[in-house]
């Protein structure tokens, strides 16, 4: 049998699939998806490849993205799912919707255009790749040496939660850290060029983030022609974490 996904699944009703962004894991998002759960929809929290409880992989780019998720959606025998994704996970998700446009009911993208974007994450990844196990096998002493390279301690918590017990004394990281350093171009690449989607698309950004901007309006036209974009305030490029409160109610206004 292929690798299929591992999800943590909430709730009962219409399908509504959630992926997360580079470094993160459906985890991330479980006092989102027990509120979600409420209005009738099953949620999925789905690790994508090489990150969370998700088999590991030297191969990672986002076709290969696109088709986990394919597998995933055939083997559980969903059909016509509300897709969000959050920064990886949001080019994730519109790279699927324009291969398989028919899947998909509603598609909505958290806080990442379908652009290229220039390198941005080279201190995580160096701060990661500067844990010694052997020496760093407490959170206490992963945190001291990841705050020489990360001061914000909201971004080394959130890295943080990817550590656990592999056995007893040894620590280590969930997602497959040589994987993602070494295939780190393939997660700042756009969309194709004429990949489009025509259904219903609302993109939410935070108010206080610069991944889409205003001159990124043509470019998601381009794309998706029936787009709408809210900009959730108070809130950065983590803004379902920043502003669960807003950012709950924008989607859940688009899904009614």
């Amino acid at each position: 049998m292929e690798n299929i996904l591992h999800s943590k699944v909430v709730g009962e009703g219409k399908p509504f699939l959630i992926l997360h962004g580079f470094f993160g894991m459906g985890d991330n998002w479980k006092s989102l998806a027990n509120k979600f759960s409420e209005e009738n929809l099953q949620v999925h929290l789905v690790d994508q490849r090489n990150h969370g409880r998700s088999f590991h992989s030297d191969d990672f780019n986002y076709d290969l993205l696109v088709e986990d998720l394919k597998n995933y959606i055939e083997c559980h025998k969903l059909e016509k799912v509300i897709l969000l994704g959050h920064s990886m996970g949001g080019k994730t998700a519109m790279l699927f919707a324009t291969k398989y446009p028919d899947l998909i009911e509603k598609l909505l993208v958290a806080d990442i255009a379908p652009k290229e974007y220039s390198p941005h994450h080279q201190d995580i990844i160096r701060a990661l790749n500067s844990i010694d196990f052997t020496i760093h096998n407490s959170r206490k002493l992963i945190d001291e040496k990841l705050s020489e390279l990360i001061p914000e301690v909201g971004v080394r918590q959130f890295i943080l939660k990817n550590t656990y017990w592999v056995e007893k004394g040894q620590l280590g990281f969930r997602f497959n850290l040589e994987s993602l350093t070494e295939n780190y171009n393939e997660v700042i690449v756009g969309l194709p060029t004429g990949a489009t989607f025509e259904g219903e698309v609302l993109f939410l950004r935070g108010g206080k983030s610069q991944y889409i901007l205003d001159q990124d309006a043509p470019l998601l036209s381009a794309h998706f022609s029936d787009y709408k974009l809210v900009t959730v305030p108070n809130a950065g490029h983590w803004l379902h974490a920043e502003n669960p409160k807003d950012f709950y109610s924008s989607v859940m206004n688009f899904i009614k």
